[in-house]
């Protein structure tokens, strides 16, 4: 039998009489360090649902998926899956949609569906074919972004008569009933239907 070396015991009755070097989580709050990355925090308010976090998320902690009928993307953010690399919040395009916040011990959950949270945005569809443009928020934030240089885009021409109500909506959409015609460009139309007008124009 091999007897603890004189250091191995040192260390041992160190650590025993020696307080916790970890925090008393959940019984005593935990303050981390400056700068630690915990939990993804979504801000409402500057969140646009443009899809940017779920395409640059290495782990897939971040995804959406869209419902046409209902008009509606639905964000998927699973905080179990999360790494914490900030990445979303670097690549957000407006900047404050998502910050990484210093809370991390709150993920803490007996189910694993409780780290899950949904979010929800309304779609933009094309009126032709009911393709998924994108969303109506990233759409009015790329007005605000781009200022008179938007409105050089039909669509936006188009979205913003919706959103001020220039016109009644009645007077300037068309019905398609017989294939796309030039008049249908006043219309939301995605970039392949818009693309189709076009050629038929010029032809």
């Amino acid at each position: 039998m091999r007897y603890p070396k004189v250091r191995e015991v040192k260390e041992a009755v160190i650590s025993l009489f020696s307080p916790a070097y970890t925090s008393s989580f959940p019984r005593k709050g935990h303050e981390p360090f400056a700068g630690y990355r915990g939990k993804p925090v979504v801000d409402e308010d500057n969140c646009v649902g443009c899809q940017t976090c779920a395409n640059v998320c290495p782990p897939l902690a971040i995804t959406y998926s869209d419902d046409s009928r209902k008009g509606v993307r639905t964000i998927t953010r699973d905080y179990g899956k999360c790494i914490f690399c900030g990445q979303c919040q670097e690549h957000c395009i407006t900047g404050k949609g998502v910050v990484l916040s210093d809370r991390i011990y709150d993920l803490a959950v007996t189910d694993r569906k409780d780290a899950v949270e949904y979010q929800e945005r309304e779609l933009l569809l094309c009126e032709n074919c009911n393709a998924v443009i994108t969303t109506k928020d990233h759409i009015y934030y790329l007005h605000r972004k781009l200022g008179p240089k938007a409105f050089s885009s039909i669509l936006n021409l188009s979205l913003l008569n919706e959103k001020l109500r220039l016109e009644k909506p009645d007077d300037i959409k068309v019905e398609v009933t017989d294939g796309l015609k030039r008049k249908d460009m006043f219309n939301i139309l995605c970039p392949d239907c818009l693309r189709n007008v076009q050629l038929k124009t010029l032809g």
